[in-house]
């Protein structure tokens, strides 16, 4: 083995097929996002989307499918998936799982809140149902989950709160 081998080769090559992920780049990637269970809730790509039921599920259509393109350490992704990206190659395909902390977190009871149903019905112009998803005014976006006489529960907690991703990526692009 020389030290003037390969390593130098790497050092001077510029191309883009060699290229290794580090902060600050921008990243385009392929990705198939799984819970642990092995269901699929978001990709980019459409066979994947269409073979799993997740396109009807989310009635989007085949070219809604793109590759997720990203600035690395800039908080344009969630945590873990950012730090997974961070020394791969072009080209290569890597598994990250992703913990609730360095993803959504831990679901917080206070982002949980009763509403009267009458006062829900005004607000949102529709009886409640479990799963309704709606929109408050603030910006925040939930779910219902528990529907008494008395009050209309819902959880503002974002929908993969508290869950591991398990995420399969492949890196397309590095700039």
């Amino acid at each position: 083995m020389t030290e003037t081998g390969s390593d130098t080769d790497a050092d001077t090559d510029t191309g883009a097929d060699t290229a290794i992920v580090e902060p600050g780049d921008t990243v385009v990637v392929e990705y198939v996002g799984r819970f642990e269970t092995g269901e699929v809730f978001d990709t980019s790509r459409a066979t994947v989307a269409e073979d799993s039921g997740l396109a009807e599920a989310q009635e989007r259509q085949p070219t809604d499918y793109t590759p997720l393109s990203f600035t690395v350490g800039a908080e344009e992704v969630i945590e873990g998936f950012d730090e997974g990206i961070v020394g791969l190659a072009v080209g290569e395909e890597a598994t990250i799982e992703v913990p609730p902390e360095k993803g959504y977190g831990e679901p917080d009871p206070e982002r949980v809140r009763e509403y009267d149903p009458e006062s829900f019905e005004a607000m949102v112009g529709q009886s409640p149902e479990i799963g309704l998803h709606v929109h408050a005014e603030n910006g925040l976006h939930g779910d219902v989950t528990a529907i008494t006489d008395d009050a209309v529960e819902v959880d503002f907690n974002h929908e993969l709160a508290g869950k591991t991703l398990v995420f399969e990526v492949e890196v397309v692009d590095v700039r």
